[in-house]
């Protein structure tokens, strides 16, 4: 079950003229509500405000996204916020006073299953790569089919997550997640700088990483690098952090850097209570 508004309103459509159905003209996040609280909300409204300033679309204000939060989510769910540039008649041109849609939508919390986070999980590389667009690098925008093709690639349960590349073999991100690797002690995310979508818990691991004196470099991560990982983990705002443990014929395990950003982010839900 799923509660939606538009604009403040209770709906369950929008305008057909709208442009992020025709043209994936908008921008999203996904987050978690736990009792009432949106977790890591700063972050989420900071990335939301960029992604609409970075494609030209007016941010809506973070009180009244934070107040539909609350009105659709008093208790657990899982919640989506959109923007969309609003509607307009046919043609990629538009009128420059348009009005974005927002949309809000809760989503019923469901029991989560311990076991990814705990033991890990088996994740494959996509065939598919990623286009390189600059313009839009690190936005979290509705034109996702990249993800959903790739995605659609495997149907083994035991597989969990899909590496997703570009076309000079580097990695960029999970289909639905941010990609990290450990080495000696060292830390590296993916630098998002041609591709690929800047994540909210991406950018909390980096801040706590920080905050315990752990640098954690944005840089290009080839493929053939993960061979040598000593750690893999994947983070997303919905999953939490799952540690990788299997990635075409390299194993692993959950390392020590994936368990203590685990606690630390359960520090920092808790905390915001």
């Amino acid at each position: 079950m799923a509660s939606f508004l538009v604009n403040g309103w209770p709906a369950q459509s929008i305008d057909t003229a709208d442009r992020g159905l025709a043209y994936g003209d908008g921008v999203f996040r996904t987050l978690l509500v736990r009792e009432g609280r949106a977790l890591n909300w700063a972050r989420h409204h900071r990335l939301l405000e960029r992604d609409c300033r970075m494609v030209g679309i007016a941010p809506p204000d973070p009180a009244i996204v934070l107040d539909e939060i609350r009105r659709l989510a008093p208790a657990n769910a899982t919640v989506k916020v959109i923007v969309t540039r609003g509607s307009s008649g046919r043609g990629y041109a538009y009128p420059e006073d348009m009005a974005p849609t927002r949309i809000v939508v809760a989503y019923a919390s469901i029991p989560v299953d311990p076991e990814p986070a705990r033991d890990g999980i088996g994740a494959r590389r996509c065939d598919l790569v990623l286009g390189e667009q600059p313009r839009l690098a690190g936005v979290k925008s509705l034109n996702r089919l990249e993800n959903v093709l790739a995605r659609a690639e495997w149907r083994d349960p035991a597989i969990r997550e899909g590496f997703i590349c570009d076309a000079a073999g580097r990695v960029i991100e999970g289909t639905m997640s941010n990609v990290f690797i450990a080495k000696a002690g060292a830390v590296a995310t993916p630098a998002l700088t041609r591709c690929g979508v800047v994540g909210a818990q991406r950018e909390r691991v980096r801040d706590l990483l920080a905050a315990q004196g752990i640098a954690c470099a944005e840089r290009d991560v080839p493929f053939a690098e993960l061979a040598g990982a000593d750690e893999l983990f994947i983070t997303n705002s919905v999953i939490g952090i799952w540690p990788v443990v299997r990635l075409g014929a390299w194993v692993g395990a959950p390392g020590p850097v994936a368990r203590l950003i685990q606690r630390l982010v359960a520090a920092d839900d808790a905390a915001a209570a």
